[in-house]
């Protein structure tokens, strides 16, 4: 399977590529950076590498299942990429769609774990 060839940065990165192989969705990993800002001479200064994305549904997914501090900088990032490119589609999954995900698919669970009795299935987050 795909996901066993990736070295992930987060487990959570690596049982949601572990689902999107189970359900046969291609899928690529960090393929793409978007710079966000530049200095004065050009330099790129800040950017953005989303986890994942799925050629068949031309959609990049960033997961966040950090804590909030980050997860205010990626909505930060995913604003400004979305100003800089319209035609870029991009969804964030936060950690209760990341969890969610894994009560319904019976994937393990991860560290971070907490309560969720919600479930949600993978084609609505993805065309949600």
């Amino acid at each position: 399977m795909p996901h066993q060839a990736i070295r992930f940065a987060h487990n959570s990165e690596r049982q949601f590529a572990k689902l999107l192989d189970f359900y046969g969705i291609a899928w690529e990993y960090e393929p793409k950076e978007f710079v966000l800002e530049w200095d004065r001479d050009g330099q790129a200064t800040q950017a953005f590498r989303p986890d994942f994305y799925l050629p068949a549904y031309d959609l990049f997914i960033e997961i966040t299942t950090l804590n909030q501090k980050l997860v205010t900088k990626k909505n930060r990032k995913i604003r400004r990429l979305r100003e800089l490119h319209p035609e870029v589609n991009v969804k964030i999954f936060y950690q209760r769609d990341y969890l969610n995900l894994l009560v319904k698919y019976g994937l393990e669970a991860p560290s971070q774990m907490v309560d969720t009795t919600e479930t949600v299935s993978l084609p609505d987050l993805l065309t949600g």
